[in-house]
């Protein structure tokens, strides 16, 4: 199942980016990424994936901005904000949003990928 995968990972910050890109390589998935909300647009639109993750604080279009985008659009995809962004009023805002999951930075890479998994069930079923 994960070598048909698609993920798009979403970060300003290259390190995470690509850390997190190079892990779920690993781990059989095909990743792309975007360093803004307006590079994934870009991909989105004439990509499909099947996962999203996510950054909040970004530059152009924020995290926030782009969940909100891609629910209006009807993205079947499940979308993981992953920020370090910890507050209890930035984790509702997500989820009235639409956000499918919500972790925060630093975070666990096994946590990670057990809840892209966890996303991916769901959206299988």
């Amino acid at each position: 199942m994960s070598d048909k995968v698609k993920i798009l990972i979403v970060d300003d910050e290259p390190l995470i980016r690509d850390a997190l890109a190079f892990k779920l390589t690993k781990e059989g998935y095909t990743v792309e990424t975007a360093e803004d909300g307006e590079k994934a647009i870009e991909k989105i639109d004439v990509e499909d994936f099947d996962i999203v993750i996510s950054d909040v604080m970004m530059p152009f279009i924020s995290g926030f901005e782009l969940l909100k985008i891609l629910k209006e659009r009807g993205t079947q995809a499940p979308v993981l904000l992953l920020t370090s962004l910890n507050s209890e009023n930035a984790v509702l805002k997500a989820f009235e949003l639409g956000a499918d999951d919500y972790m925060t930075k630093p975070f666990s890479p096994k946590e990670l990928s057990t809840r892209i998994k966890k996303l991916l069930k769901k959206t299988d079923s």
